[in-house]
């Protein structure tokens, strides 16, 4: 009993510290745009000697070409070959030495580059970003070393990893038209059949400043930052070709769509996915508290239920996936042993049901606000997660202040909010079933 009081008390220290926090420390902000269109935010924090310099292109796999899959995803790599002035495999070094690490990922809608760096070293983050934005080496080597590259880490992540197709999957069976139907890596055959002036091509559409959104957080001097940026990129011309995006809108599902997959695993699977707004509508907020409801937690509802009491499962969640256009909400859980499928999936759409049919206690409601409080200042408490948060907030929104407000419109949902939209999106002729099961299930 005591111990459970201490467990208490600090989740209500962690609770009210998460809550002054989010409203006592505004992040302050620097925002401009250079006259090649590219668009600047800078943030500054003397709290420890790091920066981080990081640049968001506006290109993701959803902006591809028809027959081309995979080239958002394939120039993250691509983008480390070298430039006119750094040589092949000389970014990784170049930063290390520095004392720093960089990274970079890709998902439907965007293609994200970052260093994390000594304050230092924010001039040298800044050249890299400008020669890769200015003359990248796209030939013949690099788009061959690549194509290996790419090819081991689809068959390494997704074909040779259990459950790793269910993205494809899901995202396939879901979407008959828009180019979500499509999974940032793309296909092999996609990219072996793309010649190099189809990838030089892309280069020149989408790696240039007026779709690109540079973001620096950490210690910096905004004045001297300013002056390093023009220095760097402000020669850099803006782009003469068309950014295209896509305006193909998904017709509405109607049925019930089902699949079943015979995959590699030992434990059979139910993954459900339904058809939602896309972020930042009203639904979506109210969408993603009901997944902290459903999955924020050990306590939460699904693993609840279904790990805990019905021991069905030993793993239960869900997810919506944050994009630009209407996207998903996926529940899914993996069975426990000798459990069969059917009788997984019952038990998920009970939880389901449950939230349509049974209101939200006070006490629950108010967990859920604490949960996404506290989630919220921890995403935004370094200024790596700054950097990315005041980038994104810009790109998909029009407003990097969001970095400050967001979490308003979270407060905004209400426990009917959260009941109607189950209601009205988690449906079954909104929604896509996939069952995995062993190969050996397979019938002969």
């Amino acid at each position: 009993m005591k111990r459970k009081f201490i467990i208490c008390l600090l989740w209500c220290a962690t609770s009210l510290a998460a809550m002054a926090q989010s409203k006592s420390n505004k992040i302050e902000f620097t925002e401009y745009t250079l006259p090649n269109g590219l668009h600047v935010i800078l943030h500054q924090d003397k709290s420890t000697p790091n920066v981080a310099v990081s640049v968001l292109y506006h290109v993701g796999s959803k902006d591809e070409v028809a027959g081309r899959s995979g080239f958002a995803h394939f120039f993250e790599h691509l983008m480390f070959e070298g430039t006119e002035n750094i040589d092949r495999g000389e970014y990784s070094s170049l930063v290390q030495k520095a004392g720093g690490a960089l990274n970079a990922n890709t998902s439907f809608d965007r293609t994200y580059y970052y260093e994390l760096l000594p304050s230092n070293q924010v001039e040298l983050g800044l050249w890299l970003e400008a020669e890769r934005m200015k003359h990248a080496k796209i030939d013949q080597v690099g788009v061959e070393t690549q194509r290996k590259v790419v090819q081991e880490e689809k068959r390494e992540r997704i074909d040779n990893q259990p459950y790793g197709s269910m993205g494809e999957n899901v995202f396939s069976l879901a979407f008959k038209e828009h180019p979500y139907k499509t999974m940032p890596i793309g296909s092999f055959e996609d990219l072996n059949a793309a010649s190099i002036d189809e990838f030089r091509d892309f280069y020149k559409t989408f790696y240039v400043p007026n779709n690109a959104t540079l973001s620096i957080a950490g210690d910096i001097n905004i004045e001297e930052t300013k002056k390093m940026i023009e220095k760097y990129f402000a020669g850099i011309p803006k782009g003469t070709k068309e950014i295209p995006r896509p305006n193909v809108v998904e017709p509405k599902q109607t049925e019930e769509r089902r699949k079943t997959v015979y995959d590699n695993i030992q434990l059979p699977a139910v993954i459900q996915a339904y058809h939602v707004p896309e972020q930042g509508t009203d639904d979506f907020y109210a969408l993603s508290m009901l997944t902290t409801l459903l999955s924020g937690g050990e306590s939460a509802r699904l693993p609840k239920a279904l790990v805990d009491k019905q021991q069905k499962a030993v793993a239960a969640a869900s997810i919506p996936f944050p994009t630009e256009d209407p996207g998903l909400f996926l529940t899914f859980a993996i069975a426990n042993m000798g459990v069969e499928v059917d009788d997984l999936e019952k038990a998920m759409n009970a939880e389901i049901e449950r939230v349509k049919t049974e209101p939200l206690s006070d006490r629950e409601f108010q967990k859920l606000q604490n949960q996404i409080e506290s989630s919220f200042v921890q995403q935004n408490s370094t200024v790596a997660g700054r950097a990315e948060s005041l980038a994104n907030y810009a790109v998909y929104f029009g407003d990097a202040n969001l970095i400050n407000t967001e979490l308003q419109r979270y407060m905004k949902v209400t426990k009917d909010d959260i009941q109607r939209v189950a209601k009205e999106y988690l449906t079954k002729d909104n929604r896509v079933v996939l069952h995995y099961l062993p190969k050996s299930a397979q019938p002969k």
